[in-house]
């Protein structure tokens, strides 16, 4: 009977960048599966773990090389989820990457406030939308 080692290395191929791809299943979301006794498992973690052990408590592993169907473990590293999120470029990536709020004001300390469930918001912003909704009460009533 083969080995897991044996099973995974058959369906890897090398690919561009000194990635090794995945050339078994792949799901919709890009990441290579295998089962593991008899259970599914992600290819990227798998490959982790065959090679460095494992992944720590409360981390996942990132892509270093942004491909998905990568199982190279040199390309591969246990990041926690946040970072993961940080360094891709997802919509959230894209807001945690922002500079400046979308009328130009600059996210720093003093213009800054974060919200309770992590978002950032632009305290100019949102005095002027409360100075807008207190002129709006305040018209309506002696209209």
């Amino acid at each position: 009977m083969r080995t897991l080692t044996d099973r995974f290395l058959a369906k890897v191929a090398p690919g561009p960048l000194g990635c090794w791809d995945w050339t078994a299943h792949v799901k919709p979301n890009g990441y290579g599966q295998v089962k593991v006794d008899g259970r599914p498992a992600y290819a990227h973690r798998v490959a982790y773990e065959l090679t460095r052990g494992p992944i720590p408590d409360g981390l996942v592993i990132d892509h270093l090389c942004r491909r998905r169907h990568c199982v190279n473990p040199d390309h591969l590293e246990p990041v926690t989820h946040r970072i993961n999120i940080r360094r891709g470029v997802s919509p959230a990536a894209r807001r945690a990457h922002q500079t400046h709020c979308a009328r130009g004001h600059a996210f720093d300390d003093a213009n800054t406030y974060t919200a309770p469930n992590g978002t950032r918001h632009c305290r100019r912003c949102a005095a002027g939308r409360a100075r807008t909704r207190r002129r709006r009460g305040v018209s309506r009533a002696s209209a």
